[in-house]
């Protein structure tokens, strides 16, 4: 897909806001871009882009994110997934949407974890992938 097939899917969705993302952007026009526009979009919270480059040959990206309830969780997860669609990356596999409270919606280069916030902080997915940019363990926690 070249600049000019993807400036057209993008049309319409909202990029702004300050979210707290890990690592650096990739180019514009990116499945990545269109994932995170979309999620700014539909008010997902605590957006966090976890870079994979290195980490796991899985995906380049994992994006986790919350929103307020099961229902909002699904429907921000089923406009994704049409979304990337639309915008020619191809379909999207979706797990967990019957309950809904943590969505796994795998797009190939980007993997995205949509959670109900108690489930997010359970499962904590950051600081399990995050583990090389954590830096040293506290001295007290050796």
């Amino acid at each position: 897909m070249n600049q000019a097939q993807i400036q057209p899917a993008l049309a319409g969705i909202a990029i702004g806001g300050a979210m707290p993302v890990a690592g650096t952007d990739p180019e514009a026009g990116s499945l990545y871009d269109l994932v995170m526009s979309s999620l700014e979009e539909d008010q997902a919270q605590d957006i966090v882009s976890i870079p994979l480059q290195g980490k796991s040959s899985v995906a380049d990206y994992m994006v986790i994110a919350s929103g307020r309830s099961t229902r909002q969780v699904a429907a921000i997860a089923q406009k994704l997934a049409e979304r990337i669609k639309q915008a020619g990356f191809g379909p999207v596999r979706l797990e967990g949407l019957p309950a809904a409270d943590w969505v796994l919606l795998d797009a190939g280069d980007v993997i995205v974890h949509l959670f109900r916030p108690e489930v997010r902080s359970f499962y904590n997915l950051e600081r399990m992938w995050g583990f090389g940019d954590l830096g040293p363990a506290p001295a007290a926690e050796r």
